[in-house]
């Protein structure tokens, strides 16, 4: 079974030097949370490689998903994400796809979308990300630190 690394709480900055192989990674989540944290207001947008789940269906492309924001805000960010990676919004709940959407996994360019997000929307962005098969030298040499490795349970 193949061996899997997930890094979190990750700066836009540490994402944006960080330089791993993107074919490695199996998913990454910007979460950007607005102050004051204790009212729990926050954006979601992540990419899985193999389709998020909706339903019985995997849907490629970005999605977003959204806690305690304005609709209006809410409708502007989907707004800036549908201009620069395109896709056909769908929904379901709380989360927003952008089926068909411009993929990326490299650091470079999910730091740079956490940095935009971040003064665009007046967000702190947190983000996670999730590799499958990534080698100890790799991982080293990421830049990403070990203190942000967080085991996943399981069979490895």
């Amino acid at each position: 079974m193949a061996t899997r690394h997930r890094y979190w709480k990750i700066t836009s900055d540490e994402m944006e030097k960080a330089n791993f192989d993107p074919s490695k990674v199996l998913n990454w989540e910007i979460k950007g949370v607005k102050e004051p944290e204790d009212q729990a207001i926050f954006v979601g947008v992540f990419m899985y490689k193999h389709g998020t789940p909706r339903d019985y269906d995997s849907i490629k492309g970005m999605t977003m998903y959204h806690n305690n924001l304005k609709k209006e805000t809410v409708n502007e960010i989907i707004k800036f994400l549908k201009d620069k990676f395109g896709g056909e919004q769908a929904e379901k709940g709380e989360r927003i796809f952008l089926v068909g959407s411009k993929e990326f996994y490299t650091g470079k360019e999910i730091g740079g979308l956490a940095k935009q997000l971040e003064s665009k929307f007046a967000l702190n962005a947190i983000i996670s990300i999730e590799f499958e098969d990534i080698s100890e030298e790799e991982r080293k040499n990421s830049g990403l630190a070990d203190a942000k490795l967080l085991p996943i349970p399981g069979k490895h």
